[in-house]
């Protein structure tokens, strides 16, 4: 019997709990590029996802050329090396698209439903540029080492039935996603610009007062939001493959997760992003053969055990934001910028 709980464990795990923890790192980052444009800028932003799409079409289109010259890192993803600069013309991008569109409807204060509407306009043409370039298709461009441990190697070590499969993007993912989460709240905490910037989201009127520049903040603001967009993306590319559409359809669970954990507040958009990602996975997994494991055989399930088919995957954030903005608008976590 031990041995069968064992086995369900690294069950869940390799196909529940990894899985889901790399998702939920794709999520919280680009849910953090979505909460700090709304907290700081006062509007929902429905171009991130492809602004995200953009950022890892860059790098994309940079590691093939690399590994065109024989330039990599071994065991890592070429990746790595062009992420850089995908996050710098990402950035670009994201600024390009302040200065032509939501520039002009911030100094005329315009609704901030008037900028969401314009930036799913700049939703538009940022796919369209995305689908022009590099096409529609999947677009795969990892290299290196693909598994750190897989299921034979897992199995022929432990003895067990079932084997847990890591992959390198996964835990690439989770390290970038640490390093970029634990940078950003630094910034905000400990730096001058930082602050203003949390002055500027709680009080805009008293952040100008006490001197706060705000075509700064604005630049911070896309800067730090197009470079989390461009890591999400080209991590989640990593994980599964590119697919310009694809981008588009995270919008709603980033936005789900954002809203959440509190719209406006990074702790929320980790949180969010996590809770959002284990529900769609844990919601979608057949589990008949986990309960197979720690049941009797004459009560073993036949069916499969599957609460909801892959295919409705995206309802399942559709759910959480409804029930959430019905239950607590305000989010699992309230406040400013901190």
């Amino acid at each position: 019997m031990g041995v069968d709980v064992v086995n369900a464990m690294v069950l869940l795990a390799n196909f529940v709990v990894v899985p889901a923890l790399a998702y939920g790192s794709q999520l919280a980052l680009g849910a953090l590029g979505i909460t700090l444009v709304y907290g700081i800028l006062r509007f929902a932003n429905f171009s991130h996802g492809d602004l995200m799409a953009f950022g890892t079409m860059v790098v994309i289109l940079l590691t093939w050329q690399l590994q065109a010259w024989n330039i990599g890192l071994g065991l890592l993803p070429t990746a790595l090396l062009a992420l850089p600069l995908g996050i710098a013309a990402t950035i670009a991008v994201g600024l390009a698209a302040d200065r032509a569109v939501f520039r002009f409807y911030r100094l005329r204060r315009s609704a901030p439903v008037v900028l969401a509407i314009a930036s799913v306009g700049v939703m538009f043409v940022l796919n369209g540029v995305v689908r022009v370039v590099i096409g529609p298709d999947d677009r795969s461009f990892s290299d290196g080492a693909r598994y750190l441990i897989n299921a034979r190697e897992f199995k022929s070590l432990t003895g067990l039935a079932e084997g847990l499969t890591i992959r390198t993007s996964q835990v690439l993912t989770l390290a970038l996603a640490v390093i970029a989460v634990a940078a950003l709240f630094w910034f905000l905490r400990r730096t001058r610009a930082g602050k203003a910037m949390r002055a500027y989201s709680d009080n805009e009127d008293l952040a100008l007062l006490s001197g706060v520049e705000p075509d700064r903040v604005v630049l911070l603001t896309w800067a730090i939001a197009a470079s989390l967009a461009a890591i999400a993306g080209t991590l989640y590319g990593l994980d599964k493959s590119f697919q310009p559409f694809t981008y588009f359809q995270l919008l709603l669970p980033m936005f789900a997760a954002a809203i959440v954990g509190g719209i406006g507040q990074p702790h929320g958009a980790i949180a969010g992003g996590f809770l959002v990602a284990f529900s769609e996975i844990a919601l979608t997994y057949p589990y008949k053969k986990f309960l197979g494991y720690l049941l009797p055989d004459d009560v073993r399930p036949a069916g499969l055990l599957q609460l909801l088919s892959t295919d409705y995957k995206l309802s399942v954030s559709f759910v959480i934001l409804v029930v959430v903005l019905l239950w607590r608008p305000t989010g699992l976590f309230r406040g400013r910028i901190a």
